[in-house]
């Protein structure tokens, strides 16, 4: 019989919260990492992305929590403020069992003034990047002594990034009486390094991929001359179908470009980069997410942490320098056992790159012929389709206790009138929560949540939304 999660010995406050989010079956990184992380070892896992590796680290945290001690107990490290939130989501998400579980994202493009106030009042699991990380603890505000679990998420991208004497800066002022484990998509040599100077006697658990798992991601290739690149794009996006698709560019002046150009043809699209200031990063992903944009141009900084259910399509618009970087951009597609398309747009004289992609991942990308681009306007034409779903933004969050169903009755009572099947995905934040609603009832449903009150309060409800300028900016809201 397959192990459950009852069998993995998870504290039933945990299991409750799991059957009602409907999990069944754990994967394989969870099965081999709870059990070993319960009893406290350090342990190195890798997995492909998309396979489950944050629970596997987050419920064993939650297990062998103190709620009691507002004492930071857990830090996670991640290396971009993306990643950052999704993963203190997926804490609050799987802990919401736990009465008065505090998580504390401690990341830059926010103000660090009130992330010290959030660490004074006391946390119990704190999740950030580096640079973050180190200015809070060597002002003061970050007890690092309080720590038992050190958690290194995507750690292999970490030192792509060159965060390592950041991230040993911190291992340093922990106490060496703690649990530390490294979680990565690859094992390039650079993290057996980190696991020796950080960790003692870890568990490897490295999850091979079972026969016909790559097929979830069908992995394809078209090779074209650098000025067609632009039409070989829109050619990709009309000859396969798709609801979202994510589009990976090397440089931060190509997502420009490529935003451009595309929101110049009337297509529902947005941009991603290190130009963006938090709050309109965060703008950008809860509207990728709740299918308010159809199309999100990205670098490799700036997409990581991007985990949207259903995304059909990632185009690598340039080919990655480093295979580890190819592998964490599909992973972007084809999770949690659905089926995806990755394809790249490959340029004579990049051989190399695709020969050590191949041999990296183990499989083959298959070519496909260009035998004809097609008109270049004609395939605009057919992507100038607007995103089912507007985004409204609420100017209140979990600090104002506001929950999803507060909304949604907020939009379906007697006050708002609409229907349930109008209503999209709702996401709450620290201090603000976005509610996709259909086209046809946004400009109502905005007046209703401004004309009445959430909890006996009142919200500023405004929708956001925009094109990319000309000069690559972006309008973010009317």
């Amino acid at each position: 019989m397959p192990p459950t999660f009852a069998s993995l010995s998870l504290a039933p406050s945990l299991l409750g919260v799991i059957a009602e989010l409907g999990y069944t079956q754990p994967t394989p990184i969870q099965i081999a990492a709870i059990p070993p992380m319960l009893a406290g070892m350090d342990v190195v896992g890798q997995s492909r992305t998309g396979s489950g590796k944050t629970a596997a680290f987050a419920l064993p945290i939650l297990h062998r929590l103190q709620i009691d001690k507002r004492d930071v107990q857990a830090l996670v490290i991640c290396p971009t403020r993306e990643l950052s939130s999704q993963v203190a989501r997926e804490f609050r998400r799987l802990g919401r069992g736990l009465a008065g579980l505090t998580v504390v994202e401690l990341i830059g493009g926010q103000r660090a003034r009130l992330q010290k106030d959030a660490l004074e009042r006391g946390a119990h699991i704190a999740v950030g990047t580096p640079g973050r990380l180190l200015d809070l603890h060597n002002s003061g505000a970050l007890d690092t002594q309080t720590i038992i679990t050190l958690i290194l998420d995507e750690a292999d991208r970490m030192l792509d990034m060159g965060f390592g004497e950041q991230v040993m800066s911190l291992v340093r002022q922990l106490s060496p009486v703690r649990q530390t484990a490294l979680f990565s998509a690859t094992f390039p040599d650079s993290i057996a390094t980190l696991s020796a100077s950080c960790q003692r006697m870890p568990r490897r658990l490295k999850i091979d991929e079972p026969e016909g798992a790559q097929a979830e991601i069908s992995q394809l290739r078209m090779t074209t001359r650098r000025e067609d690149r632009f039409p070989a794009l829109c050619s990709l996006l009309t000859t396969h179908p798709h609801e979202s698709a994510l589009i990976f560019c090397n440089f931060k002046s190509t997502v420009a470009d490529v935003s451009r150009r595309l929101a110049g043809a009337g297509v529902s699209v947005d941009r991603l980069d290190g130009d963006l200031d938090q709050f309109h990063r965060d703008q950008v992903l809860a509207r990728f997410r709740n299918q308010s944009i159809r199309l999100l141009i990205a670098t490799d900084v700036a997409g990581r942490g991007i985990d949207v259910k259903g995304l059909d399509l990632v185009i690598n618009y340039e080919v990655p320098q480093h295979p580890e970087i190819y592998v964490h951009r599909i992973g972007r597609t084809g999770r949690a056992g659905r089926k995806g398309v990755a394809i790249s747009l490959t340029i004579d004289g990049q051989d190399e790159r695709r020969e050590a992609i191949e041999e990296m991942t183990g499989t083959p990308i298959a070519e496909i012929t260009p035998e004809d681009l097609g008109d270049l306007d004609s395939h605009l034409r057919a992507l100038a389709r607007p995103a089912p779903m507007r985004t409204i933004q609420i100017s209140g969050g979990r600090k104002n206790k506001v929950r999803p169903g507060d909304i949604l009755g907020a939009l379906t009572g007697e006050a708002g009138g609409l229907d349930g099947s109008q209503v999209g995905k709702i996401e709450v934040q620290a201090q603000l929560t976005y509610v996709a609603v259909e086209h046809s009832v946004c400009r109502a449903a905005v007046d209703c949540l401004n004309a009445g009150r959430i909890k006996g309060k009142r919200f500023r409800a405004t929708l956001i939304g925009g094109s990319v300028a000309r000069d690559g900016k972006t309008s973010r809201s009317w």
